[in-house]
């Protein structure tokens, strides 16, 4: 079975309670904060160790996440360590943001450029992607200086390359055909 759709119930239970309790925002970063602390290889091999049980597993992973959990989130990671499920955390996580973002009426976008971008670029690139989707956009930026130039706009599954390393390779590809 794929890992996404062993997921989704997971992060549906962990969203519908957030939502419940008026804390989108506040799981979301406990969340990301888990999968980071998860994805630690000697908290990996922790969690993959057969010798300890799931109560075990929980606690010490609750411990390592330092106060930073809710006791809702504290009993949601009991609950996923008890039930083996504890390595799905990216996938909720993930699940969990496109929930949030369409819940809210946003797109989560993410803009690589081979340099900075101002913030007027940015703001004209939001504009655009914006009237593109139909909806308010939450931009991220990266940079990638093998782009050479231009930008690659990622929004879900529209991916917008504008960058000059794939115009350059399309040139060549033309010119060898």
């Amino acid at each position: 079975m794929e890992l996404t759709t062993c997921a989704r119930p997971y992060a549906k239970a962990a969203f519908k309670l957030a939502k419940e309790l008026g804390q989108l925002d506040e799981w979301s970063r406990m969340l990301t904060l888990c999968v980071s602390v998860s994805r630690h290889e000697a908290v990996d091999r922790m969690l993959n160790d057969p010798s300890t049980n799931g109560d075990m597993k929980a606690e010490a992973f609750i411990q390592l996440c330092e106060g930073s959990l809710t006791v809702e989130v504290e009993n949601y990671i009991r609950v996923l360590t008890n039930k083996k499920r504890i390595s799905l955390l990216p996938h909720i996580d993930v699940l969990f943001e496109q929930m949030k973002s369409q819940d809210q009426s946003y797109q989560d976008v993410v803009v690589t450029s081979a340099f900075p971008l101002t913030e007027s670029q940015e703001e004209k690139i939001a504009k655009k992607v914006e009237q593109r989707l139909g909806r308010s956009v939450r931009m991220h930026t990266k940079i990638d200086s093998d782009l050479v130039g231009g930008v690659i706009v990622k929004a879900g599954d529209l991916v917008i390359d504008g960058s000059v390393r794939t115009r350059l390779t399309e040139l060549a590809d033309a010119m060898i055909s």
